[in-house]
């Protein structure tokens, strides 16, 4: 069996030829372009191809399946492939480390989605990095007239159209202030740059509707009490194909949402979540699950079981379901059903 190991960087990517049945190995290196990765695969022709997951990956992933090789994505966040205690770090020990370890069948793997869902979720994490970006602005301006002695109404009223009118009252162009005034400009460009962040964010939002209109995978989670549209898209295509998971333990495990085990001898310790996996579908179904308290029974018996009346244990018992909602969605996305109270209740 012969297998090939690529080293993917920015520029150059280092490939092992590893032959199983001889040991030998061999090092090829390429630009990492489709077409050059395209020559490598065509010459070599292996019938296992390794690198691990980064920003190239996906379309690496796509290449590799075309031509009919088996791609395997590494996960070099795992224990068994960091590095500790090295002397000497090379494209080509990385490259050799990922055709041994696939070869002895200790290679930790990623799975990776179809191109339609990678796009799916580029697009929902856009989406967060305009929300993020107007939350920078809307704290900068508010910094702002803090730093001139002027109260801007907190939260929402802070952001009604007569709010927005006297913000842009007090603001003036570059050529229009003294060097007293100057604040008055940069209040200028940040209200400018709120408009055009805010409209972006209201094109990706449009596309993301339309695109969970044609889902009814989006549509059944919906079902859910508590749970919107940004929170369905997400659980669909972070679980995608629910096939890939055993049972709901997986799954909450695949989101992080399971504690941390350390056990040795006769200690057997639980600790903090684990936090790997999606980091913003974490962070969303535990603010999803506090808003589910008030609107969806279930979750909340949930959560009143865990926390047994103390409120030391409401943070214990929030990401219980947390670990609950995400499990409860793969089930219905598995079996194909909506919310069904009663159901989960049998």
């Amino acid at each position: 069996m012969k297998i090939l190991a690529l080293d993917l960087g920015k520029g150059n990517t280092c490939g092992c030829i590893f032959d199983t049945s001889t040991g030998e190995e061999r090092f090829r290196t390429v630009r990492t372009r489709p077409d050059e990765l395209g020559r490598l695969l065509e010459l070599e022709r292996p019938g296992h191809v390794v690198f691990e997951i980064c920003s190239q990956a996906g379309w690496v992933h796509d290449l590799v399946t075309a031509s009919g090789a088996k791609p395997h994505v590494a996960n070099p966040n795992h224990e068994g492939w960091r590095w500790r205690n090295v002397k000497r770090k090379t494209d080509r020990l990385d490259a050799a480390k990922l055709a041994g370890m696939l070869a002895m069948r200790q290679l930790p793997e990623v799975y990776m989605p179809s191109r339609r869902v990678r796009e799916h979720r580029a697009l929902i994490s856009y989406r967060q990095q305009l929300v993020a970006r107007q939350t920078r602005i809307k704290n900068t301006i508010h910094s702002l007239l803090l730093r001139q002695g002027r109260i801007h109404p907190p939260g929402h009223r802070g952001w009604t159209l007569k709010a927005r009118a006297n913000l842009a009252e007090l603001a003036r162009r570059w050529d229009e202030v003294g060097p007293e005034e100057l604040w008055r400009a940069e209040l200028g460009e940040e209200l400018g740059a709120l408009e055009q962040t805010e409209q972006r964010l209201m094109r990706v939002e449009r596309k993301l509707n339309e695109l969970a209109r044609g889902d009814e995978r989006i549509q059944r989670l919906q079902t859910i009490p508590c749970v919107g549209p940004r929170t369905a898209e997400l659980l669909a295509a972070v679980i995608d194909d629910p096939g890939r998971f055993r049972n709901g333990k997986e799954v909450g495990s695949y989101v992080g949402l399971v504690p941390r085990q350390y056990q040795s001898g006769q200690m057997d310790r639980s600790g903090h979540i684990s936090k790997q996996g999606h980091r913003q579908l974490r962070s969303l179904l535990v603010e999803v699950s506090w808003l589910a308290l008030r609107y969806n029974p279930h979750l909340r018996s949930v959560f009143e079981r865990v926390c047994r009346g103390t409120r030391s244990r409401r943070k214990i018992a929030i990401v219980a379901v947390a670990r609950k909602l995400v499990i409860i969605a793969w089930a219905m996305l598995r079996d194909g059903t909506t919310w069904h109270p009663r159901r989960l209740a049998a």
